[in-house]
């Protein structure tokens, strides 16, 4: 299935989650009930255990829901396995705290590694690899393997290679930290002309002051519940 412009691309509704079972199980969300416009630019924010990395991880399919509606891309993800759940990560671009990058492979390689899944001709795949690489700070680089970049660059190449198969949905967890605030824009530029120029949604978790101007949207979980939503108006 593909996102409808005309609904939500992602539809939470009295969505509620627990680690654990019977007395020792500890409640970590409780009732969240929001929803995100295809190509909306969302930011959620909120203190260490407030939730939001679970909300993240539920949306992206990483855990299964427990109660409440979730609804993402057209996609039901109560229930969704096999080829269905593996069709709709697919049509993800997760952006880690952590890179993950394979040590023996370029930047270049690493990026490529996403296009793999989502077939394509080569030369176009790899002019989009380039490009990418080049607006992230990277085109001198694109040679280079994880030891001989900084932790930043490293973390730009993951950016790129969560972003190169022009993902519907984009999820993203602290995805600046490592970023000086040349780069943070930078990145926030690129995620902002992916939202508002192809429609892609973008639900990023962080405690990064310095992006909150740059979201649609500013979401913020305590203890586990949304404690406001605030759209901008200009």
């Amino acid at each position: 299935m593909t996102p409808d412009s005309q609904n939500p691309a992602i539809a939470l509704e009295g969505l509620s989650y627990a680690f654990g079972a019977g007395e020792t199980a500890k409640q970590v969300l409780f009732d969240i009930s929001l929803s995100l416009a295809p190509g909306e630019f969302a930011i959620m924010t909120g203190p260490s255990g407030s939730g939001k990395t679970t909300l993240l991880s539920l949306v992206g399919a990483l855990r299964r829901p427990q109660s409440g509606k979730l609804n993402c891309i057209g996609h039901d993800l109560h229930g969704l396995e096999g080829a269905e759940l593996e069709g709709y990560r697919q049509q993800l671009g997760f952006i880690f705290q952590l890179h993950n990058l394979f040590p023996a492979l370029t930047a270049f390689q690493s990026v490529q590694m996403a296009t793999d899944l989502h077939p394509e001709p080569g030369a176009e795949a790899n002019d989009r690899i380039r490009a990418l690489l080049t607006r992230l700070g990277l085109g001198e680089r694109m040679d280079y393997r994880p030891h001989q970049l900084s932790g930043g660059q490293r973390q730009r190449v993951a950016i790129a290679r969560a972003l190169v198969h022009r993902p519907a949905l984009v999820l993203a967890d602290e995805p600046t930290a490592a970023l000086d605030s040349e780069n943070t824009q930078i990145v926030l530029q690129l995620l902002a002309d992916l939202a508002h120029e192809r429609g892609t949604t973008v639900l990023m978790v962080t405690q990064d002051s310095r992006v909150f101007e740059s979201a649609d949207r500013l979401i913020n979980l305590v203890d586990g519940r949304l404690d406001s939503d605030v759209r901008r108006t200009d």
